[in-house]
C-alpha cells in the first residue's frame, strides 16, 4: 500500500481522511491518491501502443502498477495488461517462424532447435554489434566508469593489462545484456556497478513477474556473455595471441558459472520458465558435457539443476524457447572452456 511518492501527510479530497506518506489510497474512501498521474500515465501508454511502441507503452503500464495498491481490482487489471503486452513483445524478437527453420531441424527436436541457433549465432553477434550506443552509453555513467576503472585496476596488478581489460570488458558485456532485456520489457535499470573480485551489478526498479520475460532477462546477460566469447576466441585464431584465448575461456567460465540455477543467478531465472520434464532435459545436456569436456564447474551445474529438477517448482506453462536457449549456452560455453591457452597467456 505503500510508494515513495507523496513525501507529506495530505487529506482526501473525497472524505476528508489524513493520509499519511507514501500511502496509494485513502484508508477510508479507498479513492487513489496520484489520480492525475495515473492518468497521465495511462494516456501515454495508450498512445505509445497505437504508436506501435510496445517497449513504451509497458514503461508506462508499469509505473501505473507502482502508484495502485497491489491489492486492488486495478492492479490486477493493469498487471493482466503487463503481462499481454510482454508477451508481445517477446514474440517480436522471437527466433524465426517455423516455416523459416530447416526441415532438419523440425525432424530433430530440441537439438535441431539448438543446431539452428548455433546456425544462427551471427546474428546474435549482429545483434551484439547494433547495440553499440547502449554499451558506450553506460560508460557515461559515473559509478560505473569509477568502479570499472577500480576493477581494471585490481586485475591489472594480478593479470596484466591484457587480460584486465578483456575481463572488464566482457563482464561489462554481460551485465548490459541485462539492462537492454530489462529495457526491452519497459523496465528501467542502471548501467552496471563493478565490485572488484566479484563481478559487477545492476539495479533496477522492479523485475518481471512473468516466469518467461524473467527468463530472457536472466538468459540475455548469458547469451551477450557468449557473443563476447566467441569474438574472442575468433580473434584468437587470427591473431595467436595468447591473451585473446584466456580472455574468451574466461569469459565462457564467468558465464557458465551464472547458469547455476540456484539463488539470485542466471540460470534460476532461466528455469523459472521450465517444466519438470524440461528441467530433466537440461540436466541431461549438462552431464552430456561434462562427460565430454571434463569441466569441473559442470559438475556443480550437474548437482544444483538435478536438485531443482527434481524439488523446484516447475513452470504452469513451460517455455521450450527457454529450454533451447539454456542448452545452446550450456554447450556453447563448455565448448570454449576447453580452449588450449599456453602458460603465460594472462600477461
Amino acid at each position: 500500500m505503500t510508494a515513495p511518492i507523496t513525501t507529506e501527510a495530505t487529506r482526501c479530497p473525497e472524505c476528508g481522511t489524513e493520509i499519511a506518506p507514501g500511502f496509494l489510497a485513502c484508508p477510508s474512501c479507498k479513492r487513489l491518491v496520484h489520480g492525475a498521474e495515473l492518468k497521465r500515465l495511462a494516456e501515454a501508454a495508450e498512445s505509445a501502443a497505437t504508436a506501435g511502441n510496445l517497449t513504451g507503452a509497458l514503461a508506462s503500464w508499469r509505473e501505473v502498477m507502482h502508484l495502485l495498491p497491489p491489492d486492488s481490482r486495478q492492479y490486477d487489471t493493469i498487471a493482466t495488461k503487463v503481462a499481454e503486452l510482454s508477451r508481445q513483445v517477446d514474440a517480436v524478437g522471437a527466433p524465426a517462424h517455423p516455416k523459416e527453420k530447416p526441415s532438419w531441424a523440425a525432424r530433430w527436436g530440441v537439438l535441431g532447435g539448438v543446431a539452428v541457433l548455433f546456425w544462427k549465432l551471427k546474428f546474435v553477434l549482429g545483434f551484439l554489434l547494433t547495440k553499440g550506443k547502449l554499451l558506450l552509453l553506460g560508460l557515461t555513467k559515473g559509478s560505473t566508469f569509477f568502479s570499472m576503472a577500480l576493477s581494471l585496476g585490481v586485475y591489472w596488478r594480478l593479470f596484466g593489462w591484457k587480460f584486465a581489460v578483456g575481463v572488464i570488458v566482457s563482464i561489462y558485456i554481460h551485465e548490459m545484456g541485462h539492462v537492454a532485456m530489462l529495457t526491452r520489457f519497459g523496465i528501467h535499470a542502471t548501467a552496471p556497478m563493478f565490485i572488484p573480485g566479484f563481478g559487477a551489478m545492476i539495479r533496477s526498479r522492479y523485475y518481471p513477474k512473468d516466469v518467461v520475460a524473467d527468463a530472457r532477462v536472466g538468459l540475455a546477460g548469458p547469451m551477450w556473455g557468449l557473443a563476447t566469447a566467441v569474438v574472442a576466441y575468433l580473434v584468437y585464431l587470427l591473431t595467436d595471441i595468447p591473451a585473446w584465448g584466456a580472455i574468451a575461456e574466461v569469459g565462457a567460465w564467468i558465464n557458465l558459472f551464472n547458469l547455476l540455477p540456484v539463488w539470485q543467478l542466471d540460470g534460476a531465472h532461466g528455469y523459472r520458465a521450465l517444466n519438470r520434464h524440461q528441467r530433466w532435459l537440461a540436466t541431461a545436456a549438462i552431464a552430456a558435457m561434462w562427460y565430454w569436456t571434463a569441466e569441473g564447474l559442470l559438475v556443480l551445474l550437474l548437482i544444483g539443476s538435478a536438485a531443482v529438477a527434481w524439488f523446484g517448482t516447475p513452470a504452469e506453462h513451460p517455455d521450450r524457447r527457454t529450454l533451447i536457449e539454456y542448452t545452446l549456452l550450456i554447450v556453447a560455453l563448455s565448448l570454449l572452456t576447453t580452449i588450449p591457452v599456453p602458460v603465460g597467456a594472462l600477461r
